[in-house]
């Protein structure tokens, strides 16, 4: 009871302020802002301690005595004794339920409170455990399974219950009776969990009656799913012989690991292209700065890294104007070119344009020297913070829906992705149709045309950034404009190039 009416007092007013998941530098926001709750929460029940034990005090006093009331009453002393105590307790009650020190600490409780992660980003953080298991192929008992994974936690049978659940109601069927089998197998260990044996096994049978392979074992292919009956007899299953089964039967259900996939998880296509790749000391179009450490990283078409292309101040400096402008990172509807949040690109992002500090003017002339192109028409620095599973599935950048700019500044003729962390495990930059799979490097930049010389998109360039299973991605992106490049890259009729 109180702790319903706990909830009831935080939930009132109550309103949501950000979104974390999507960013790892926001997620750890939260160890301060859970440290805070927690003082802000603690003060508030020392107050509420102290109160009760007043209030217990006037309750005692309340006690009756006598069960003959007319001649309790009767006595002039008993009635002097009863009025007075009345007034007295209800004086303590009144001054008890005005107590600023209380009311002091109520608000701050509320305050700390709007700073709280909501429903959505226990969702985006579940989906993103889905995302991390199928491209890296983990089960619920390896999901710490890295040996880069430095704090391993186990979760509760609870915890794993509510993830199962949550897998359901986002149409994820394989992967909720993965995990409702890991809280059964939780429970049946003899882990205490808030969730019941009871409600475990009917959640099992429902999200289990579902599939394929359940109606292949019962042989009830042409009855309706998930019938009353049909769950009432799943629950009496012995469901460690049946989980065997099901494990076989979500193998070669899962769907088939793409060419995305293989190389976020680092199964890398070999190609010829690969051999006699360079490196070298170049010096940019305008000669005024050191010569640059260019690596070819594919030649068809061809990428190019620069090593030390940003220093450890400049990448620091980036990143403190960029926090308090990020906000979650959108994608664009093909048909009428609406941008909303979707779960192909889970990270924050923040535009810094040279008004902003002098280092992004020096930044964009170094990308003018390194890539002989012109930035007037080039749009702004792009920061972008990726979310615990951060990813952003394969796609085009020169591929804009209803771009308004397009008239007047053209495509995004090229690309440079300046990478500003190194991540332990995963966040690579893949090409799937060319089987390209770059690492991220502290510091080093990398370049690509996404247009060919005739002005077509070049289908190569298709990219993606592979989930971050382990550290904190952050990444600036230089889109540059074809308008005004015209004597900067040369332009080719050939449908080719």
């Amino acid at each position: 009871m109180e702790v319903k009416w706990m909830m009831l007092l935080l939930s009132t007013h109550w309103c949501y302020s950000t979104e974390f998941y999507s960013s790892t530098d926001h997620m750890t926001q939260l160890i301060d802002i859970q440290r805070e709750f927690a003082q802000c929460l603690s003060e508030y029940t020392e107050a509420l301690q102290r109160l009760t034990d007043i209030l217990k005090r006037a309750v005692n006093a309340l006690e009756c005595t006598s069960e003959d009331t007319e001649t309790f009453i009767s006595n002039p002393l008993a009635a002097y004794r009863l009025v007075r105590k009345l007034n007295k307790v209800w004086t303590i009650t009144r001054e008890v339920l005005e107590e600023e020190n209380v009311q002091d600490s109520l608000k701050k409780v509320r305050s700390a409170a709007q700073m709280l992660p909501g429903p959505d980003d226990v969702e985006g953080l579940v989906m993103a455990l889905l995302r991390l298991q199928d491209i890296y192929r983990l089960h619920p008992t390896n999901i710490s399974g890295f040996s880069e994974v430095k704090h391993n936690i186990t979760l509760d049978a609870d915890e794993t219950f509510d993830i199962a659940v949550m897998s359901y109601q986002n149409q994820r069927l394989g992967s909720a009776l993965v995990w409702m089998l890991e809280t059964l197998r939780k429970l049946n260990a003899g882990e205490k969990a808030t969730v019941s044996r009871e409600d475990l096994l009917y959640h099992l049978a429902l999200f289990s009656c579902h599939l394929s392979a359940v109606k292949d074992l019962m042989n009830v292919r042409d009855r309706p799913a998930c019938s009353a009956h049909m769950i009432e007899t799943m629950k009496t299953w012995d469901w460690t012989e049946v989980s065997a089964h099901f494990a076989t039967a979500l193998e070669h259900t899962s769907h088939e690991e793409n060419t995305y996939e293989s190389l976020c998880t680092g199964r890398r296509l070999k190609s010829r292209t690969e051999r006699g790749l360079v490196c070298r000391y170049r010096r940019g179009r305008l000669g005024i700065y050191a010569p640059f450490k260019e690596e070819v990283e594919w030649t068809q078409p061809l990428i190019l890294r620069y090593h030390d292309f940003t220093s450890e101040r400049e990448m620091n400096i980036i990143k403190t104007l960029a926090r308090p402008k990020l906000s979650r990172a959108k994608v664009s509807d093909p048909v009428s070119g609406k941008k909303f949040s979707a779960e192909v690109r889970v990270s924050k992002s923040a535009w810094l344009s040279e008004d902003d500090d002098p280092l992004i003017t020096r930044i964009n002339q170094r990308i003018t020297d390194v890539t002989g192109l012109d930035l007037e028409t080039a749009e702004e620095l792009q920061v972008a913070n990726y979310g615990i599973g951060g990813q952003y599935e394969p796609h085009y950048d020169s591929k804009l829906a209803n771009d308004s700019d397009f008239q007047l500044r053209g495509g995004r003729i090229a690309t440079l992705l300046i990478y500003m962390s190194d991540v332990d495990v995963g966040g690579a930059t893949v090409f799937p149709n060319i089987g390209a799979a770059l690492q991220p490097k502290r510091g080093s930049a990398v370049f690509w045309f996404n247009l060919l010389r005739n002005g077509s998109e070049d289908g190569r360039t298709l990219h993606a950034a592979c989930p971050v299973f382990v550290g904190n991605k952050w990444v600036a992106n230089k889109w540059i404009r074809a308008g005004g490049q015209e004597f900067r890259r040369k332009c080719s009729t050939v449908q080719s190039e």
